[in-house]
C-alpha cells in the first residue's frame, strides 16, 4: 500500500515585500498549506498575499526575526516545514528534491541548503557567500529558533541534520539604498544582541571589527574576484559591523531595556 505524501507548511515573513511576495508564494505552490506572517507593511504585500485564496495570512509587530520566526511556525498545521525568505526561490531541482525528501521513509529531523546569492541578476560566486547554508526544511516538532540570536538566527535542531544537493537562490540584492538599509537594520538588532549579553563596546569594536570584516570578506574570502559587486558587498556587509556598536552605545545611554 502505498504511503500518503507528508503535509507541508509553506511559512514567509514579511515587510514591505510587494515586488517579491507574488513569486514566492508562486514559487511554492506545490505545498499544502501556505501562511504569511507580516510586520503590518505599508506597501501591497498583504494585499497581494490575500489575492491568493489558498494563502492564510497573519500580522504581528516586527519585535525580531527569531519571535517572529517561532510565531509563524506556531500557526503551521503541519509537521514539515518549509520556511523561506521572500527573496529566496527554488529551483525546478530543489523543488524535486524538497517532494522526494519528504516522502523518505528515513529522513533528517532539518536541511540545510546551500544558497547562491544573487547581485542584481547575477551569482556572486565568492565575497563569503560560496560557503552560506541554512536550514529551511524540517520537522516542526523537532526545531524551534532559538532566543540567543535576533537576526540571522539560529534554528536549534532535535535530532538530525543533512544538506540539500541542489542550491537555493537568494535574491538578496536589488540595488545599494535597500540593501544598505538592510544591513543597518540588521546591526540593530545585533546591537540588542550584543546589549542583552552585557558587551561594551570599545576601540576594538569600532574600528578593528569592521576592518577585519571587509579585509576577511574581500581578500581572504575572495571578494576581490567577484570585482566592484563584490567590493560593494564586502563593503556593505562591514558597514554593518561598523553601525552595530554606536546603536549599542546608544543603548547603554539610554539605560533602557531594548525594543
Amino acid at each position: 500500500m502505498t504511503q500518503p505524501k507528508p503535509k507541508i507548511t509553506g511559512l514567509i515573513i514579511t515587510l514591505n515585500e510587494e515586488k517579491n511576495i507574488s513569486e514566492v508564494i508562486e514559487n511554492i505552490d506545490f505545498v499544502d498549506e501556505i501562511i504569511v506572517l507580516d510586520s503590518f507593511s505599508t506597501d501591497k504585500t498583504v494585499d497581494i498575499a490575500q489575492s491568493y485564496k489558498h494563502v492564510k495570512v497573519y500580522q504581528n509587530k516586527f519585535e525580531n526575526f527569531t519571535d517572529q520566526r517561532n510565531l509563524a511556525l506556531d500557526y503551521a498545521n503541519h509537521n514539515w516545514i518549509l520556511f523561506l525568505d521572500a527573496d529566496e526561490r527554488l529551483t525546478s531541482e530543489l523543488r524535486k528534491e524538497i517532494l522526494e525528501t519528504v516522502k523518505n521513509e528515513d529522513t533528517a529531523e532539518a536541511y540545510y541548503f546551500f544558497r547562491k546569492f544573487m547581485f542584481k541578476d547575477k551569482p556572486l560566486h565568492f565575497s563569503g557567500w560560496q560557503t552560506d547554508k541554512n536550514i529551511r526544511l524540517f520537522k516542526k516538532d523537532a526545531a524551534r529558533y532559538s532566543k540567543e540570536r535576533l537576526v540571522h538566527e539560529i534554528l536549534r535542531v532535535k535530532g538530525r541534520t543533512r544538506t540539500m544537493k541542489h542550491k537555493l537562490i537568494h535574491y538578496s540584492y536589488i540595488d545599494y539604498d535597500s540593501y544598505k538599509q538592510k544591513m543597518i537594520n540588521y546591526a540593530n538588532l545585533k546591537a540588542k544582541e550584543l546589549y542583552m549579553k552585557d558587551v561594551k563596546p570599545n576601540f576594538f569594536h569600532y574600528y578593528i571589527k569592521p576592518a577585519y570584516k571587509f579585509l576577511y570578506t574581500f581578500l581572504i574570502r575572495l571578494g576581490i574576484l567577484d570585482g566592484k559587486r563584490g567590493f560593494i558587498i564586502c563593503y556593505l556587509n562591514a558597514l554593518s559591523v561598523y553601525y552595530r556598536y554606536p546603536f549599542l552605545k546608544k543603548l547603554y545611554q539610554s539605560k533602557k531595556e531594548p525594543i
